[in-house]
């Protein structure tokens, strides 16, 4: 039997890249998965993978910092599953300028996808996780549950143009702790994975610039070739991490054998922390 047989997992932001990795891990490993990314054709994609390889999934399509969303993405796994014992907190993106050229509405972007939409989706997970907790507690038994909510060395080391992003990545880290003694007595391990560089399509290599449109307004996203060759350089592992690699981190704090750990922040980065 597998270590996650019987959870039921929440992925914000799984329909490409590290999210998907995730997702298909934590699938992989016995979870049942609710699945959740603005389109419907890669959260589409990403279902149809977990249940090729004999797993389950379901969908909740839809921006985290929609109102609403948090109480739809947790209800839909509770109707169609019957639980919460996983939510990892990942939907994001980098939005970058300095501090000279960024408006409030770009600070605030990275505020409310990168932070307030995982306060959210732990708030709207809190009336389940307590009853159920307090019955399980009443009954003897000792059952943990994991949060493993996303941030990024940007936010323990700073990074230029990213006064936006690391603020909020910073954040996470500040909730994750906050959370881990709240829930404590609920028996949730709550945790933070910081990541390095990783190969996504956000962090790409690239000649040209490229962008992608999130609520209307376009992103750039990629590094530029010669600067990305300079980063990998200072990686003490020599080369950026897989969404895979990404995604083994988080799984550390799903299972088991992280049930004595809470309020911790994990870097994944291959040695480099800023």
């Amino acid at each position: 039997m597998s270590k996650l047989t019987g959870k039921t997992a929440y992925v914000t932001g799984a329909g490409r890249g590290i999210g998907r990795a995730i997702a298909l891990k934590l699938a992989r490993e016995g979870a049942a998965v609710v699945v959740n990314d603005l389109d419907k054709e890669p959260v589409g994609e990403t279902i149809d993978a977990i249940e090729a390889a004999g797993g389950r999934a379901t969908a909740a399509i839809g921006s985290v910092t929609d109102d609403g969303f948090a109480d739809r993405f947790i209800q839909t796994g509770i109707d169609t599953f019957g639980g919460v014992d996983i939510i990892v907190n990942n939907a994001g993106y980098t939005w970058d300028s300095m501090i000279q050229d960024m408006g409030d509405d770009q600070f605030d972007a990275m505020l409310d996808v990168h932070l307030k939409a995982p306060f959210r989706i732990l708030r709207a997970a809190s009336d389940f996780i307590r009853s159920t907790a307090k019955a399980e507690a009443e009954a003897g038994t000792e059952v943990f549950r994991k949060v493993v909510n996303i941030s990024s060395i940007a936010a323990t080391g700073g990074n230029v143009g990213q006064a936006n992003y690391a603020s909020a990545k910073a954040g996470v880290i500040g909730l994750t702790r906050a959370m881990a003694k709240e829930w404590g007595r609920y028996k949730v391990n709550v945790n933070c994975v910081a990541l390095g560089l990783i190969e996504t399509r956000l962090t790409e290599a690239v000649d040209e610039k490229k962008t992608i449109t999130v609520d209307g307004n376009d992103i750039a996203v990629g590094i530029p070739k010669g600067m990305a060759a300079m980063v990998q350089m200072i990686i003490p592992l020599g080369r950026a991490g897989t969404p895979e690699e990404a995604a083994d981190g988080v799984y550390l704090l799903c299972a088991p054998e992280s049930n004595y750990i809470s309020g911790q922040t994990l870097i994944v980065g291959g040695g480099l922390t800023f």
